[in-house]
């Protein structure tokens, strides 16, 4: 037997909970009354389409469960979702790869909702020395890919506090989402073991050995040397597509001279992956 859909009030209740917010407090944010949130709640009162859209809005709900909380209301979906090879999606691809190849010679990549790697500029696949070959089969998860033992984790020389980092970042994506793929992908690398190096060193502290810094760095071992990177995330804004709001791009800076250096002289003409 199909599982009993999700009626709309419940959708409204699990992402007001999911805010933090009470009864009262989303009311007033959502300029509705108490009583009017209540009976929608509780299914006493079916929403028209705009107010659907309106309390969306106010939840800050990503645009995916927009469509399915308008369909548990009796609605058709509003937003599409394309694959991004559409032709319709020929500008967000071009506008992408402009904004990944400019970034050179620091590394950035494009990522999807899952963390999943959908596009990278050439400085990536230099920085991915010694990463196992099962790890590179698509789909490759970035998260799985830092954290996993087989991955960069063993190359990571802040690896706790990085780790630490990830693993927040992505608690709270769950958490905000309510993605079952998030909650389980968090799962799986709180399970992960970590390098037998970081094993063998004698345990330390998790916050960066730097407390006066600006952000947490990646610091990475390559064969050029060191990298101290810090990173930035940029999404597309006012989106209309659930594939296009799910994009993120993830780019690298140098934190510091050396460290763009020594990546400038990993970027020079001939360099092969690492």
């Amino acid at each position: 037997m199909a599982p009993a859909a999700t009626p709309i009030g419940e959708h409204l209740r699990q992402w007001r909970q999911r805010r933090r917010l009470s009864q009262l407090a989303f009311a007033l944010q959502a300029d509705v009354s108490q009583r009017h949130l209540s009976c929608l709640e509780s299914g006493k009162a079916a929403p028209s389409r705009e107010m659907v859209l309106r309390l969306a809005e106010q939840l800050q709900v990503p645009l995916r469960e927009r469509n399915a909380m308008l369909v548990a209301a009796g609605y058709a979906p509003l937003y599409a979702e394309r694959p991004l090879d559409d032709p319709a999606l020929a500008p967000v691809r071009q506008a992408m790869q402009q904004v990944l190849q400019a970034h050179e010679p620091w590394p950035a990549l494009a990522i999807d909702r899952h963390w999943q790697l959908v596009a990278a500029n050439r400085m990536l696949p230099l920085l991915l020395a010694g990463v196992g070959s099962g790890l590179m089969a698509p789909p490759v998860n970035v998260l799985r890919l830092s954290l996993h033992p087989d991955g960069l984790a063993p190359r990571i020389l802040n690896y706790r506090a990085w780790r630490a980092h990830l693993l927040e970042r992505l608690r709270q994506q769950a958490g905000g989402t309510g993605d079952p793929v998030l909650a389980a992908l968090l799962q799986e690398l709180l399970a992960l073991p970590s390098p037998a190096s970081v094993e063998a060193a004698a345990p330390g502290p998790v916050d960066d050995p730097e407390p006066g810094g600006i952000a947490m760095p990646l610091r990475l071992s390559t064969p050029v040397g060191p990298l101290s990177l810090l990173s930035t995330t940029t999404v597309f804004g006012t989106p209309r597509d659930i594939t296009l709001a799910e994009l993120a791009l993830e780019a690298f800076y140098p934190a510091d001279e050396t460290t763009a250096q020594r990546l400038r002289r990993l970027a020079e003409p001939g360099r092969t992956p690492l």
